[in-house]
């Protein structure tokens, strides 16, 4: 999901035709709220179950990595790039936010942690 919302969706949705910035950002709203609920509710399971498995220090590290980068995003990267979308969205012209880039960054540490987390749990 991570993926395919944050480095396929996420950028291709602008360059469709008759997508304006508003629209786009609009859309990107919807979709990035829903992957963040689903991400959350995943997390929540990931710290379930190495409080209950205890597995290799390895499993913890990844998954706990890729725990942290999402309550970072959510609460250190995503209010700020609401507040721009917000001035946006009412008409304000607002220079390129920076703080995309440090979600994008964010996404591949998260994305390198999941899938580390997975290999690490088929070969225990």
């Amino acid at each position: 999901m991570v993926v395919a919302i944050s480095f396929l969706e996420a950028p291709l949705k602008f360059r469709a035709p008759g997508v304006t910035v508003p629209l786009g950002l609009g859309i990107g709203r919807l979709v990035f709220r829903a992957l963040n609920v689903v991400e959350t509710v995943w997390a929540a399971l990931l710290v379930a179950g190495i409080l209950v498995a205890g597995p290799a220090a390895g499993v913890v590290v990844a998954g706990a990595t890729a725990v942290v980068v999402l309550v970072i995003q959510l609460v250190g990267v995503r209010p700020r790039l609401t507040r721009r979308s917000d001035r946006v969205l009412a008409g304000e012209d607002v220079p390129r936010s920076h703080a995309h880039y440090a979600y994008i960054g964010l996404e591949v540490v998260k994305v390198v942690a999941l899938l580390a987390t997975g290999i690490l749990l088929l070969g225990a």
